[in-house]
């Protein structure tokens, strides 16, 4: 389906981001990888799948890199036509006790460089009259969590600005969306259920089932394959006219 096409997806040396990326190259996409860590390992999955796949290290709080990496993407493939803004960060403190510098980080890295991505995506993708920009957001882009101030603030913000983009688009063949995961089995929520079995003294599994228990009705996680599929989804025609949409994968979370 996307044979031809190039993505980029930030954040996507692992995690969802690297689930994503596999699912779009699954459907012939070539991908700009970008992220922290090892790239070769990821770059490698990626090309097994019979695509092109480059690397960028841009800091996604950094405009200038960002604006480095946007023109890399396009030197090496032309154009970015599917643009997944999926790079984020956390931190949780009571809003009076929250550093100022990490604030500060979360709003660059997990809204700002969106904006940035996608001013610098669109015009591209206007002139083909295609193309899909595909916003990670999550269930706090809907709702709020104690203790979570500047990630909430950061991922109603992103929801916001798809639905801007989204009518700013609305008559041509290009579309923005963004996808709101709950509970997801990432390392960072791992560590969450570590932390959590060990100071109160229960099983890892029990912890699991409590932290799902608080927020995700389903009590199951949310997988970076069926958030995957929903990126491809919404590249598909059969999605031409999902416009502005935040779509909740959060097993019931947001439906209480």
């Amino acid at each position: 389906m996307l044979k031809g096409k190039t993505a980029l997806v930030t954040g996507s040396t692992s995690g969802i981001g690297l689930a994503i990326a596999k699912a779009l190259a699954q459907q012939g996409a070539n991908i700009v990888l970008n992220g922290f860590g090892d790239a070769q390992v990821p770059k490698a999955e990626i090309e097994a799948l019979g695509v092109r796949a480059e690397y960028h290290g841009a800091d996604m709080s950094k405009p200038d890199q960002i604006e480095d990496m946007m023109s890399f993407a396009a030197s090496k493939f032309g154009r970015v036509d599917v643009l997944v803004n999926n790079a984020g960060i956390q931190h949780v403190a009571k809003v009076e006790d929250f550093p100022t510098e990490r604030w500060d980080a979360i709003i660059a890295i997990n809204l700002t460089s969106a904006f940035h991505t996608t001013r610098l995506a669109i015009p591209a993708m206007r002139e083909a009259n295609w193309g899909r920009v595909i916003n990670i957001a999550s269930a706090h882009g809907l709702v709020a969590s104690a203790q979570k101030s500047a990630y909430v603030a950061a991922k109603h913000g992103i929801v916001g600005l798809t639905k801007s983009v989204a009518l700013e688009t609305a008559t041509t063949g290009v579309t923005a969306n963004a996808i709101c995961p709950g509970w997801v089995l990432t390392q960072l929520v791992q560590k969450q259920i570590d932390d959590r079995a060990a100071r109160e003294g229960i099983t890892a599994a029990q912890a699991q089932n409590d932290l799902l228990g608080e927020k995700q009705p389903s009590l199951q996680f949310t997988t970076v394959e069926q958030l995957g599929g929903l990126a491809v989804f919404l590249c598909s025609p059969a999605a031409d006219q999902v416009r502005g949409v935040a779509w909740a994968m959060d097993g019931g979370w947001t439906a209480q």
